[in-house]
């Protein structure tokens, strides 16, 4: 499970989770849209079922990844712990990816406590020629914990900036897939800053 706003979805999304897919040797990651990020109240742009979109395009053709609308359909918070209940199955090992800087941050979750218990954690970290950081310069993350560490390359995106762009009428191509590009200029979003 590869969660997040996705406000919107850029290819550093999906190389993270692409790449954690591969390196992991996981069946397929669910890119999981938070209907009511709650810890980002105000600052979300775009509509759930918008943004839901934007990763199905983002995703589509794409072996092993796949948009998950199980947040958007229960409705209220998103509470990441729910979620991998939810999605949670005697024959199935859970794998909750993470961006270090989401990763320092998981101590102030909501039931925070109760996620080591339902998935391995598998932090995605920029790599430095090639190579995954030195562990001691990463997220601390709680010893309950089984983590795995992916390594990505090093993409300076990010959906603050692509919105920014769209709003000043710049170009977004390269920075989202095609078919989000598409979507965005279709629909209008992020058109105000």
């Amino acid at each position: 499970m590869f969660g997040g706003t996705f406000d919107p979805v850029h290819v550093g999304h999906v190389v993270a989770a692409s790449e954690t897919r591969w390196s992991l040797g996981l069946d397929r990651v669910l890119l999981v849209v938070a209907a009511d990020p709650w810890q980002k109240r105000g600052d979300v742009v775009a509509p759930a079922a918008d943004r839901l979109d934007l990763v199905r395009a983002a995703v589509g053709g794409i072996a092993g990844l796949e948009a998950s609308d199980v947040e958007v359909a229960r409705g209220g918070p998103s509470v990441t712990a729910d979620t991998l209940e939810a999605l949670g199955a005697p024959d199935r090992d859970l794998v909750l990816i993470l961006g270090a800087d989401a990763a320092a941050g998981l101590g102030t979750w909501r039931r925070a406590g109760d996620l080591p218990g339902l998935a391995t954690l598998a932090v995605v970290e920029r790599a430095v020629d090639g190579r995954i950081p030195d562990p001691s310069c990463g997220p601390v993350v709680d010893p309950a914990w089984t983590v795995e560490r992916v390594a990505i390359p090093r993409l300076d995106v990010s959906s603050t900036d692509v919105r920014a762009r769209v709003a000043s009428g710049r170009p977004i191509d390269g920075l989202v897939p095609p078919a989000v590009a598409e979507l965005i200029r279709a629909r209008g979003l992020y058109t105000r800053a």
